[in-house]
């Protein structure tokens, strides 16, 4: 089983309702030690992933499965270096997403991307 971050707050980190896997918001924490130790939006993209393709395993899933992303970017300029980074998490056929640039984010990171996976075919 691997590791996933703690949420950081009254959260729970993903939730199963019948055949989906509901992702929450994965800021780019490092969950061998619940601090966020990348720098860059690409950095912390991949932390990201890597989080989410954790919580996926977990519930026997792949990215193969999720359905439907939201990415939530401090900066929409990063927008193009973190849809690098997202390429290499997912394949066709891609997610539906969809993408913002929000005001500020959870404990001052770049990005944060939620998840929503399907348990059936």
């Amino acid at each position: 089983m691997k590791k996933i971050p703690e949420a950081v707050g009254p959260y729970s980190a993903f939730r199963k309702a019948g055949d989906f896997l509901y992702i929450s918001g994965q800021i780019a924490i490092n969950p061998e030690n619940q601090q966020i130790e990348a720098v860059t939006v690409e950095e912390q993209a991949r932390q990201v992933l890597e989080n989410l393709k954790a919580i996926l395993e977990n519930n026997g899933l792949t990215t193969k499965n999720v359905i439907k992303t939201t990415v939530l970017l401090d900066n929409i300029n990063d927008f193009v270096a973190v849809n690098g980074i997202y390429a290499e998490y997912f394949t066709e056929p891609y997610p539906a997403r969809s993408a913002f640039a929000v005001d500020k984010l959870p404990k001052g990171v770049l990005v944060e991307i939620e998840a929503i996976a399907y348990f059936g075919e």
